[in-house]
């Protein structure tokens, strides 16, 4: 046995690996038949999801979010679906949304893609390993791999949609077929977010209700808006109680699209503990990003959520994060303030939040936090 191997068996041993090894991915260490969670993967006692699951202590310890039925946003029911969707929006912060009407092929091409691509070896996936916030496509690990003093047990491919004709030729390109999945998939996504946006907008009485006729006039500052794919990888992980998928935090953009597989590990923060959320086949998990807080100037909540990680099952989830473009700067909306509703939000941009991650380990909503008026 050779002086390295036997050093890595060592290292397994002890629940720790090379330095190294923790930069190549969670994939990589699951693929090298690890049986133990590495030290650098064990949250602090108060962290970790063994100890701060509320399932255990509750009758009902998963969560049923409120339904949007896509189709009556889209109908004679719209009126009623507009007022379900604000409550989801103040209360809960996330809804699942059904009948969104992406065919199946095209979700189905997309995570059988994404499947392939994190099952490429080390060295394919590696080519796009990029510590540029601003790349076009970057491959890593952890939530930031570059600040995390404890990294989380996920890797991610992150694929940057905007302009699609600037950022395709950089795109992975095997497996063979993924580029034109991604295509495909991120062009639904972006149309199903610009109808979800437009319904917030009305729902928060900024726009007049629309016609089928409506070409999206109230939607011109969005339609060019910034979106970006994050495809998760979970694999099964030896001991799910000591670490995180992702940890609690909350998304940075307007709106985010999860579609996530049948087993669970989603979870939000509701009336102050922790709730899985019940997966619905064939619909998306949709909540409020950081954005869209500021821009409801408080009325819609951005809310803090985290990923468990399965002992037994390796994950896929896919989310399509959306927001206004880059250099706009976002704001709370004028016509939601006034003398019994004050300004609660600073003005923001894409490049404050690129500066704030790239400076210092994020935790929780501390990006919103630095951004509300005292």
């Amino acid at each position: 046995m050779s002086p390295a191997m036997s050093t890595a068996i060592e290292a397994n041993k002890e629940g720790d690996q090379p330095e190294s090894q923790y930069q190549k991915g969670v994939k990589h260490l699951w693929d090298s038949g690890i049986t133990r969670v590495p030290n650098k993967y064990i949250l602090p006692a108060s962290d970790r999801p063994g100890l701060t699951r509320d399932d255990n202590q509750s009758g009902n310890p998963n969560l049923k979010l409120p339904v949007i039925d896509f189709a009556h946003l889209q109908g004679s029911n719209r009126s009623h679906a507009l007022n379900t969707l604000a409550k989801a929006c103040e209360e809960y912060g996330f809804f699942q949304l059904t009948n969104h009407g992406i065919p199946s092929e095209v979700i189905l091409n997309m995570v059988e893609g994404s499947k392939r691509f994190f099952e490429l070896p080390f060295e394919e996936r590696s080519k796009y390993m990029s510590t540029d916030m601003y790349a076009p496509v970057r491959y890593g690990t952890s939530f930031n791999q570059n600040k995390d003093r404890v990294f989380c047990w996920r890797d991610f491919l992150k694929l940057s949609c905007q302009p699609l004709s600037g950022v395709l030729p950089f795109w992975p390109s095997s497996p063979v077929d993924f580029r034109q999945s991604a295509v495909d998939y991120s062009k639904q996504a972006k149309f199903l977010y610009l109808a979800l946006t437009e319904a917030i907008l009305e729902s928060l009485g900024l726009v007049e209700a629309t016609t089928k006729n409506n070409e999206y006039d109230s939607l011109k500052e969005f339609q060019d808006g910034s979106q970006l794919i994050v495809v998760n990888c979970y694999p099964s992980c030896p001991e799910p109680d000591l670490t995180l998928g992702m940890p609690p935090h909350s998304d940075y953009g307007f709106l985010t699209l999860l579609l996530q597989d049948e087993v669970k590990g989603l979870q939000i923060q509701h009336d102050g503990r922790w709730v899985t959320v019940e997966p619905i086949p064939n619909s998306f998990v949709v909540n409020v990003g950081d954005h869209l807080e500021i821009f409801s100037n408080g009325r819609y909540k951005s809310v803090l959520h985290r990923v468990l990680v399965n002992p037994l099952n390796s994950r896929i989830s896919i989310a399509s994060l959306h927001s206004l473009p880059v250099n706009k700067t976002v704001q709370p909306s004028p016509k939601l303030i006034d003398e019994t509703n004050p300004r609660r939000y600073k003005d923001t941009n894409f490049a404050s939040f690129l500066d704030y991650i790239s400076s210092c380990e994020p935790k929780g909503k501390n990006f919103l936090e630095s951004r509300k008026l005292t």
